[in-house]
């Protein structure tokens, strides 16, 4: 299959905030610049981030009508950036059906990365909404400015803000200021956590790991590999659904990975909680642990020696036809964003494997990656973390497994 990389400029805004809105999206090739779409279009009277999040969603539509595979969303919006990268809270009530929808369309893609660029970098569809914006106020429409002249837009953005970026810069000093950043957008976020908030507004994630495979018992990789549960892994699913029952005992849906030991995992709970609705979530499936899938540590470390200290020591490292685990943060960010934006103040479980739990984990408690290879969560273990719209995380079990005893 062809693949195409694309970059989509983004940019909405409205006179009066609100007032006369329209955006502009374009989709260039990501390797020659070339314009494979413009889209641009008035709205009537809005807000400028209604504007900025629907001209993210044309360009992510006019991307995928061009076949794209591959996406690098840019927008001097920073707040459309951080929250469809998953990193701020989703506020006004009014911007999460467009964050839920943009979310949605992200899934056409085999992957999309969200960046902010200044304002002088995104001239050309700034020029589209403006004159987007000219004719929701009712003015005669102006000129259309020409193109910039198109270069590589894989050129490298010293100033874009990307999702994860240690991946665009390198060397000791750029990951430092990626973490830098990293650390400033969840404080940003997160400054009042201590402050009393009602519980009833909070978004409650309940994270499920799967039951037991013959895989977890041999201590083996297991990632795409769709294993299924074990006898006891089914006996810890059933256990589990229990727990979760007693925990929440009422869910707005219950979101899985495809994979079925995940699936038959979250039909157990879903069972015990009445017939809950159970969604498949791709984003939420297991680390890609390409040659190493099926091998056990030991295995691993005498076969693949120096690309096992290498992946040890850096989460921008991907096992041999595999996936890094800064790939993984971007498709769980990408998921965990999409559910607080689809389940404002609702109880949603999340039945998931090791490594997007851990990630979820380690986001909350605005820990280093180090904590990756440190936490330990069990088959069917059970953790819970409230989520607030200002951004305040409260993270209040973490693998919890007395249901299992005795299975």
């Amino acid at each position: 299959m062809s693949r195409l990389r694309v970059v989509i400029e983004a940019d909405g805004g409205a006179r009066g905030n609100p007032g006369p809105a329209g955006y502009g999206a374009v989709v260039r090739d990501a390797d020659t610049g070339e314009v494979l779409a413009e889209r641009s279009e008035s709205i009537g009277t809005a807000t400028n981030n209604v504007a900025e999040y629907r001209g993210l969603i044309a360009g992510l539509e006019a991307a995928h009508e061009v076949g794209a595979t591959e996406v690098d969303a840019r927008m001097d919006s920073k707040l459309v950036v951080e929250q469809m990268s998953g990193r701020w809270q989703i506020k006004n009530a009014g911007l999460r059906p467009l964050a839920a929808q943009a979310a949605g369309l992200v899934h056409r893609f085999e992957s999309v990365t969200f960046g902010w660029i200044p304002r002088e970098r995104n001239r050309h569809a700034d020029a589209l909404a403006n004159a987007a914006m000219d004719l929701a106020a009712g003015k005669p429409p102006k000129p259309t400015p020409a193109a910039p002249t198109p270069t590589p837009a894989a050129e490298p953005t010293p100033t874009a803000v990307e999702p994860e970026p240690a991946l665009a810069l390198a060397g000791p000093d750029a990951t430092a200021r990626a973490r830098e950043h990293e650390v400033a957008a969840q404080a940003s976020t997160a400054r009042t956590s201590w402050e009393p908030r009602p519980a009833a507004t909070a978004t409650r994630l309940v994270l499920v790991r799967h039951g037991a495979t013959e895989r977890t018992v041999q201590k083996r990789y297991s990632g795409r590999g769709d294993v299924p549960l074990s006898d006891r892994g089914t006996a810890q699913a059933r256990a589990t659904a229990g727990r979760v029952l007693a925990l929440a005992p009422s869910v707005a849906a219950v979101v899985s990975s495809p994979l079925s030991r995940c699936t038959t995992t979250a039909e157990e709970v879903a069972r015990a909680l009445g017939g809950a609705p159970v969604v498949t979530e791709a984003d939420l499936v297991e680390c890609d642990f390409g040659a190493w899938e099926g091998h056990t540590f030991a295995e691993v470390r005498d076969r693949w020696p120096e690309e096992m200290d290498a992946w040890l020591a850096s989460p921008t490292v991907a096992p041999p036809g595999g996936e890094s685990f800064v790939q993984v943060t971007t498709r769980v960010r990408r998921a965990v964003a999409a559910l607080l934006a689809t389940y404002p103040g609702e109880t949603v479980v999340v039945v998931s494997h090791v490594s997007p739990l851990k990630i979820m984990l380690r986001d909350a408690l605005a820990a280093g990656d180090a904590f990756l290879h440190r936490l330990y969560l069990d088959p069917a273990g059970v953790s819970v973390l409230d989520v607030w719209p200002d951004g305040g995380i409260a993270v209040r079990t973490i693998n919890d497994t007395a249901h299992l005893s005795g299975i």
